[in-house]
Parts: structure tokens; C-alpha cells; sequence
């Protein structure tokens, strides 16, 4: 029987959330009556609320619904670690001895029992889930996924299988290593994209992160595969359990890896390469969501496709299909001069590696990069490395921090990156600034807006006020 079986009635607070609107739709489809909690509208709570999900703003407890109210047995409560410490639902809900579940939590139990394929990292987890699932889907495996953005091919962070002997088919999930979320998981197969300092919020140092990591690869099942990136912490692959194989992965064999790309070339917004795997090489291969590190990312999902029995012919068909993630290199206007590209980079390696590639797509076009940054913490951490890798732009916009679940720090502010960025021109500007801006300087051939707080509420003013520029220009 289902574990969650039991609660016909399920409540979300942070129901917005990417990974919790996953969870929310997966019930919904399978019968639960859903609502939620979110502090704002956003485009997924309005998805949600089309979908027939109940969706509130404010947080008062007569806002909770009366069937969840009067049935807490019958009620599964799923709480984001972004809900604050002093929310009134959330208090009276642990009052009336409701069961308050993570969404990690509430993920292992859905995937217990099942063929788990589970994508952690610090960075590229997202996409590379993605692309497993897009692989195995395109080639006609049924399985299901949660994911951690929209997938472009699906049109969703959620994929259903037909519903059929659930237990035998493939589920992809993305293992986040905040707050130790992915140690919920006991996956058969799991991908490690990076293990590059994050989130000392909770961790305190990096080898406390790498431990975590160590400890995840140690929950593989008997049997399992642990495909580690090249640039990930050695010792993370001497932890997984006896017999479970280990499979290092990267763009080239030099780099230790026994699973690698050769022959990468860019050609437009495309990237061409082959694949060298041990289940069986690929040749020209193309990919059109270009950069050096989604040629990577897809050497983990191409390999994990592999394990499932997919065969060369339908990878090469699939690799070519796949449309990327919201938000992830996602080009938003394109003419025969200029190019705006949106990504949600928000650590350093994410942005050089986002930036060298555009740089490769793109050499000897001005770059513009408006940046905003994401926690004060992360920013206090990492401000050195940030200036060090959006300096490979040619000019450098930064927005104030984005705060997400934090208080602001005494001396945390985006001052601390800009004094260090080197690139010929930076400034601090607000969301108005660079509105009211694009709509009279588009001195750039190459213009990005980067970060994972609410920069991506600028990308439908800017696609207006650049579509319509430049298309004057070209008429």
C-alpha cells in the first residue's frame, strides 16, 4: 500500500515552491483533495489554482480549509524549509498534533519501493534530472519524475508514469543537498554533478557538505551505480557500499573520467560532440541548449538512459530533442545582431561556466550581465568568487540581494561584489533603473540577466522592450 495512502487530504505551506508544486500536483493526480499556503501569486500558484488547487496569501489559520481544520488525522501536512519560524499556520497545525512532513521527507516516501534515480549536486541538478527524464520519456520508458524547474519539453516539474506496476518503472527525482534533504533518498542509480562549497548556512564548512554527500552515495542500494562528476570531492566515491559501481564522468578523458565527451564544437546555439560511455559510445551528437556544462550534464543523463536500455539510436534522437529548463540558457529574443539570454545561476562556478559559454557561442560580442544575488549569506561566502567570474562580462549590472529566507548581515550588500568585479564597466542599479534603461541603450551585442531570486519578474518587460527595438532597427 501507498504510504500516503492514508490522508485523502493533503496541505501545502510554501506550496509555491518548485520542488512542494511537484509534490502538490503528483497528489492532486492521484486523487487527494490539495490546497496551500504561499506568500505571493506567482505564475505557479496561478498554474496551481487553475489546476484546481485551493491557493491562499495570507497566513491566518481561518484561511486553512475547513475540511483540513476538522480532519487532522486525515491530513498530511508538507512544509517548505522557507516557512518561517514564527508562521501562525504552521504553529497551530503543530498545536493540533498534525503530521508535518518536509517535502524531502514526503519524497522519500514516494519513492520507497521504486527504481529511484536521484540527481544531487550544488550546482546542475536540475537540468540534469531533466534531461534523465526527457531521455527516458522521449524514448518511450514510462517512468515519472519531480523536478526542480519547468521542463520545456514537458511543460512541467512533474511527470507521471501510466500508473501501472509503479514499482517497476524508473522515477527521477532531484536530490537537494539543503538542509540534508536527499538523505530521504535510497537511490539505484545517483548522480553527483558537483560538491563545491554551498549553503554553509548550514553546513559551517565544506567538508561538512562533503560529508553529507559521502553519507547519501552511502544509502545506493546493493546493485546501484554512483556516476560522480570529475571536478566532484574524491572521497565521496569511497563511501558508496560494496558492490555498487562507480562511474566518473567529465568533458574529457584526461580528467580521469571513463565516461566523456570528445569533438565539442559550437555551431549557432547548437553544441556537437560524442559520447565515450562504457555501456556503448555516441557520435554527433547534437544539443541545442548550448554551454560547455550542459555537454556534461547530459553525459550523466545519457548514462543513466543507458542503464534503463535505451539504445544509441533513440539517445541520439532524444539528446537532439531536448529543450532545456525554464530559466536555464533560456534565450528570450534573438535577431541577426543581438541575443538575451536569461539563466539562473546563482553561484560562482554556475556563472563561469554560464558566461564561458556564451563567450564561446558569442566571441568578441559585448557582453552586458545584469546579476542579482541570492542570500547574504551565500554573498558574504562567495563575493571574491562572484566578481572573479561575472569580470569575464564586459560590462556588469548587479540588483540588490535577494533575500529569500534571510535577514540582512551588517556589511552584506551588493557593494561587496561590485568593488571587485574587474570588467570595464559595472554598476548597482535597481529593476527600474534597468527597465527604464533598455528602452534607451542597447550598447551590447549579447545581453544576460542572472539569478535565482525574483530577477526573472524583468524578463517579460525586457522581451517587450527589446522585441520591439530591435525589431525597428531591423525593419
Amino acid at each position: 500500500m501507498n504510504p500516503v495512502a492514508a490522508f485523502p487530504y493533503v496541505y501545502f505551506l510554501g506550496i509555491g515552491g518548485i520542488g512542494m508544486s511537484a509534490l502538490a500536483r503528483w497528489f492532486q493526480a492521484n486523487g487527494h483533495q490539495v490546497s496551500g499556503y504561499d506568500r505571493t501569486p506567482t505564475p505557479l500558484t496561478e498554474a496551481l489554482a487553475a489546476e484546481g488547487i485551493a491557493v491562499h496569501y495570507a497566513d491566518a489559520i481561518e484561511n486553512i480549509p475547513a475540511e483540513v481544520r476538522e480532519n487532522a488525522p486525515q491530513t498530511l501536512v508538507v512544509l517548505t524549509p522557507a516557512i518561517p519560524a514564527g508562521h501562525q499556520e504552521w504553529a497551530w497545525l503543530r498545536e493540533k498534533g498534525y503530521d508535518i512532513r518536509k517535502r524531502s521527507q514526503v519524497l522519500g516516501l514516494l519513492t520507497q519501493g521504486q527504481r529511484t534515480i536521484a540527481v544531487a549536486g550544488t550546482h546542475g541538478k536540475t537540468t540534469t534530472s531533466s534531461m534523465v527524464a526527457h531521455l527516458l520519456h522521449h524514448a518511450g520508458v514510462d517512468c515519472s519524475a519531480f523536478l526542480g524547474g519547468i521542463s520545456v519539453n514537458l511543460g512541467s516539474n512533474l511527470l507521471l508514469s501510466n500508473g501501472t506496476d509503479a514499482g517497476t518503472k524508473p522515477v527521477v527525482v532531484e536530490a537537494d543537498e539543503y538542509d540534508r534533504s536527499f538523505l530521504t533518498l535510497h537511490p539505484d542509480v545517483a548522480i553527483v554533478t558537483s560538491t563545491d562549497a554551498d549553503h554553509l548556512d548550514i553546513y559551517g564548512t565544506q567538508d561538512a557538505l562533503i560529508e553529507s554527500f559521502r553519507h547519501f552515495v552511502g544509502q545506493i542500494k546493493p546493485g546501484g551505480t554512483l556516476l560522480l562528476n570529475h571536478t566532484a570531492d574524491a572521497s565521496v566515491a569511497a563511501a558508496v557500499p560494496a558492490g555498487v559501481q562507480v562511474i566518473h564522468y567529465g568533458l574529457e578523458a584526461e580528467q580521469g573520467a571513463n565516461l566523456y565527451a570528445s569533438n565539442v564544437t559550437a555551431h549557432g546555439h547548437e553544441f556537437r560532440f560524442d559520447v565515450h560511455s562504457p555501456l556503448g559510445n555516441l557520435t554527433h551528437l547534437q544539443l541545442t541548449v548550448p554551454g560547455f556544462h550542459n555537454v556534461e550534464n547530459m553525459l550523466g543523463a545519457i548514462f543513466a538512459a543507458q542503464l534503463e536500455g535505451v539504445g544509441a539510436e533513440k539517445l541520439a534522437a532524444a539528446v537532439a530533442a531536448y529543450r532545456g529548463v525554464k530559466r536555464r540558457f533560456e534565450f528570450i529574443v534573438t535577431t541577426n545582431n543581438k541575443v538575451y539570454v536569461d539563466d539562473y545561476a546563482h553561484h560562482p562556478r554556475e556563472i563561469e561556466a554560464f558566461l564561458r559559454s556564451l563567450r564561446a557561442l558569442y566571441p568578441q560580442k559585448r557582453l552586458r550581465v545584469i546579476f542579482q544575488p541570492h542570500l547574504f549569506t551565500r554573498t558574504r561566502d562567495f563575493a571574491p568568487g562572484f566578481a572573479e567570474s561575472l569580470s569575464l562580462a564586459d560590462e556588469v549590472v548587479l540588483l540588490d540581494i535577494y533575500p529569500a529566507r534571510e535577514l540582512p548581515i551588517s556589511g552584506v550588500t551588493s557593494e561587496l561584489i561590485l568593488s571587485q568585479i574587474t570588467a570595464p564597466k559595472k554598476s548597482l542599479q535597481t529593476k527600474e533603473q534597468v527597465v527604464a534603461a533598455a528602452a534607451i541603450d542597447d550598447d551590447f551585442d549579447v545581453l544576460a540577466t542572472v539569478g535565482a531570486g525574483d530577477i526573472d519578474q524583468l524578463v517579460p518587460q525586457l522581451r517587450t522592450i527589446l522585441t520591439s527595438r530591435w525589431h525597428e532597427t531591423q525593419a
